[in-house]
């Protein structure tokens, strides 16, 4: 039996790894894609308003999940942009998760404000096959990386997960029985908004398993994503947030611990564009990445 038939066969096994990995993320409530032509973007127009339709699919081949999720920091301060992928995606720990921790202990509204600013965001990365793009045609019949957030992932993780006993559970990533994903996006009050985005009705990518083995081969590897190689290193990190954040915009509060001193010697780079908006959050999942080591090994 190959690979693929393999893939079909055992999807409702994988479905319910799935949705436990699902349902541990979503119970707590890097490679950037920049210049990355693996990575597909929706385009909006004017206005920030944009759609497209989507397709989730599987985990690609010698995977076992089919996305990958991190954390990382994007904020502004005296020295400059501090946009860096954070090390708790890895399980390591990291200076500003640190430091935010310091300013929220303080005791002072201050610091916990810039601890807000400076709060760890999440995003998830996954295989996608594009049905629909109004904004750029050419994209439409192909496999990309899709990086989303939080918003999105509670809406896959809603449908693996149904709130009322009439509804059956769907796995969205699954060629078969799988469901596309009609993305829609607003310009709501500067933000970018997804609320009007939503789930067809459960059918499969195509009639013929050939066609879908075709697109399975195409897909991305992810694991890359969490590997260390494409984080920066603890020290680079604490060396760009002092820099970032400048001498006297280190110091907490007497009653939290100070920031220790840091080595300024490194050149800094150049601040890089803003990051785009989405809805704020303060929410900060907690919970480690070790799901992804067990569904390996099961």
């Amino acid at each position: 039996m190959n690979d693929f038939a393999q893939l079909k066969k055992n999807r409702q096994s994988q479905f319910d790894k799935l949705t436990q990995a699902a349902e541990k993320l979503g119970s707590n409530n890097q490679q950037k894609s920049g210049a990355d032509e693996r990575f597909w973007k929706p385009t909006v127009d004017k206005a920030g308003n944009g759609s497209a339709i989507i397709r989730f699919l599987p985990a690609p081949q010698n995977e076992d999940v089919p996305f990958v999720r991190y954390w990382d920091h994007g904020f502004q301060g005296p020295g400059g942009w501090y946009i860096e992928k954070s090390l708790t995606s890895i399980g390591k720990d990291d200076p500003v998760g640190e430091y935010n921790s310091k300013l929220w202990n303080s005791g002072n509204d201050a610091d916990k404000e810039q601890a807000r600013k400076q709060k760890r965001r999440l995003h998830y990365i996954s295989n996608i096959f594009v049905i629909k793009d109004p904004g750029n045609p050419d994209n439409e019949g192909k496999v990309f990386l899709y990086e989303y957030g939080k918003k999105i992932f509670d809406m896959v993780n809603d449908l693996m997960h149904p709130q009322f006993e009439d509804e059956e559970a769907v796995n969205p990533f699954d060629f078969w029985e799988g469901a596309n994903f009609r993305l829609r996006i607003r310009n709501v009050e500067g933000y970018r908004n997804y609320d009007k985005s939503a789930f067809d009705e459960p059918s499969a990518l195509f009639e013929d398993d050939d066609e879908m083995e075709n697109v399975w081969k195409l897909q991305h590897g992810l694991a890359e994503f969490l590997n260390e190689s494409n984080f920066r290193s603890y020290d680079e990190l604490s060396q760009k947030l002092a820099r970032v954040l400048g001498e006297s915009n280190r110091e907490v509060s007497a009653t939290a611990e100070e920031v220790p001193e840091l080595d300024y010697s490194a050149p800094v780079a150049s601040a890089p564009t803003a990051p785009e908006k989405e809805t704020p959050s303060f929410e900060d999942d907690d919970d480690s990445l070790d799901f992804f080591k067990k569904l390996a090994e099961d």
